[in-house]
């Protein structure tokens, strides 16, 4: 065992690779709260004084790869100003950056849903393998801010800058038909092969059948746009994305204006265009709201399941009753 934890475990397979697994103990899904971020960075301290790896493998021992980050602790950062806010993408981000940048390839295994900081996390790995069942996409945009942990810029690289806008501007879940054909994948497996199919792509870039330095340089270099096609695409891409939004979300917009301040930088500086993207909008009214509402739904669900195991019959249909007026 390379390093074990409360929250992931690197250990080395037979022979040079090494699989990163989280696995948040207590929990029924994974997350990126504080101590899994402050883990994954000392994880990656012990695997990188780690010789003889040749690649890494990055999975979950859960239903679902990671979920994203724990939203509970973020409403901490609510009233606090856009500079104090601002650093708490930085820890994760330079975990990422270091998984970016290991001296092999890495390959991550998606399984069941991919969202927000877990995606990110993905984005990362040189190549990535989705399972026909899972989901991925970046919602942040529904709690009124943008992604954080390099979404921005790494996906738009990926897919393009069209496509990654729609994906965040909407912050949709994605089916992996949907994920390979757009790109942001490069195979589907069904569930019980994913990890064998994970496994294999690793093993080709480790012996040199399938390229990875040019992935890395397209994902840390700036988006392939001269200035005539920039303006034309975001000019055409803000509107449509400020007619659906609406002026009450500035959020989807600020995806597009951060992307595109961003389009000619190195993945540094287009990191730190991002933090304050994303910093600007957490100090938002609506992101407060809109984090308010989502922590009420998670905790309506909660409840309606322990009341549901608590019936005596079978509940079969819901009704709603109200008077006065109803918002």
């Amino acid at each position: 065992m390379i390093y074990q934890s409360e929250q992931l475990t690197i250990e080395r397979l037979d022979g040079d690779i090494a699989e990163l697994n989280f696995n948040l103990k207590g929990e029924s899904v994974n997350k990126f709260d504080n101590a899994t971020v402050t883990s994954l960075t000392a994880a990656l301290d012990a695997l990188e004084a780690e010789t003889g790896i040749r690649g890494l493998l990055v999975t979950s021992a859960k239903p679902v790869f990671i979920v994203g980050a724990d939203i509970t602790e973020f409403t901490s950062l609510f009233g606090a100003s856009k500079e104090d806010i601002k650093p708490f993408t930085g820890a994760n981000n330079q975990n990422f950056n270091r998984i970016a940048s290991l001296p092999y390839p890495s390959a991550v295994a998606i399984n069941g849903f991919a969202m927000g900081g877990g995606l990110e996390c993905c984005l990362a790995c040189d190549f990535r393998v989705m399972s026909s069942a899972a989901r991925v996409g970046l919602p942040e945009t529904k709690l009124g801010i943008l992604p954080g942990w390099g979404g921005t810029v790494r996906l738009p690289r990926i897919i393009g800058v069209d496509e990654a806008v729609m994906w965040m501007a909407t912050g949709a879940e994605k089916r992996a038909g949907d994920a390979l054909k757009a790109g942001a994948v490069d195979a589907v497996a069904e569930p019980e092969q994913l990890r064998d199919v994970t496994l294999a792509t690793l093993q080709r870039a480790i012996d040199g059948n399938l390229e990875y330095a040019q992935r890395r340089a397209r994902k840390h270099g700036p988006l392939p746009l001269n200035d005539t096609e920039a303006m034309m695409a975001f000019f055409t891409i803000k509107s449509m994305v400020a007619g659906q939004a609406g002026k009450n979300y500035p959020a989807p917009v600020k995806v597009v204006d951060v992307i595109e301040q961003a389009r000619g930088m190195s993945l540094d500086e287009a990191l730190d265009v991002e933090a304050d993207g994303f910093a600007e909008l957490a100090t938002t009214p609506v992101a407060t709201a809109l984090v308010g509402v989502f922590l009420s739904d998670q905790l309506l669900a909660k409840k309606a399941k322990g009341w549901e195991k608590k019936a005596s019959k079978k509940i079969e249909r819901a009704a709603v009753l109200g008077a006065g007026i109803m918002g």
